[in-house]
């Protein structure tokens, strides 16, 4: 057991590695909701599944805190409100979960942050389609493949497609998103 533990740890540690390829895409997404938190805009994360957990983690580290004691950032997850969730599956589709919030609650100078490690969830995609006839900036955090890639003002695709180890790196890149922006708007 402790060989395949630290079989894991080997390759968790070579995916991190190739993140240095997402740098520039790093830094331009940090740009990008940092300009919009200081207009007065607001973040708004989605995902599914472990994706979901990711949004919902990174809402909560704008609105609370990261490192430093400071006033809130506007995040906001959409993951979250199970009567919305439902309502909108049953009633029209599961594809359109965070459409029909994107439409209800974004504004030109807003950031949608979808994450999908396949890249190509139908949800993520319909809320970015959303997001982009309304003005709103669109980031994805995906894996190697998918439609988002193409569809997004930017996307950050970690290089990798086993999703595991894809997913690791995502929250990776979330944390130093939350630090590039603490300490640009907050130190």
């Amino acid at each position: 057991m402790k060989d395949r533990i630290e079989a894991i740890i080997e390759q968790s540690i070579e995916q991190h590695r190739k993140l240095y390829a997402c740098a520039d895409q790093i830094a331009e997404a940090a740009d990008l909701m940092i300009e919009a938190l200081r207009q007065g805009g607001k973040i708004m994360f989605a995902g599914n599944g472990g994706s979901a957990a990711d949004a919902q983690h990174l809402a909560a580290e704008l609105v609370n805190r990261f490192l430093l004691n400071r006033r809130p950032l506007a995040g906001l997850a959409l993951t979250t409100d199970t009567s919305n969730l439902t309502s909108i599956a049953n009633d029209f589709s599961y594809d359109e979960i965070f459409s029909k919030q994107v439409e209800a609650l974004a504004k030109p100078g807003d950031v949608f942050f979808g994450i999908s490690t396949s890249g190509s969830s139908g949800n993520i995609v319909r809320a970015v389609e959303a997001a982009k006839a309304l003005g709103v900036t669109t980031i994805a955090l995906t894996g190697s493949k998918g439609r988002l890639q193409s569809d997004c003002d930017l996307c950050i695709a970690v290089p990798g497609e086993y999703t595991p180890r894809v997913q690791e790196c995502h929250i990776l890149i979330g944390h130093t998103l939350c630090e590039l922006i603490e300490s640009a708007l907050c130190a």
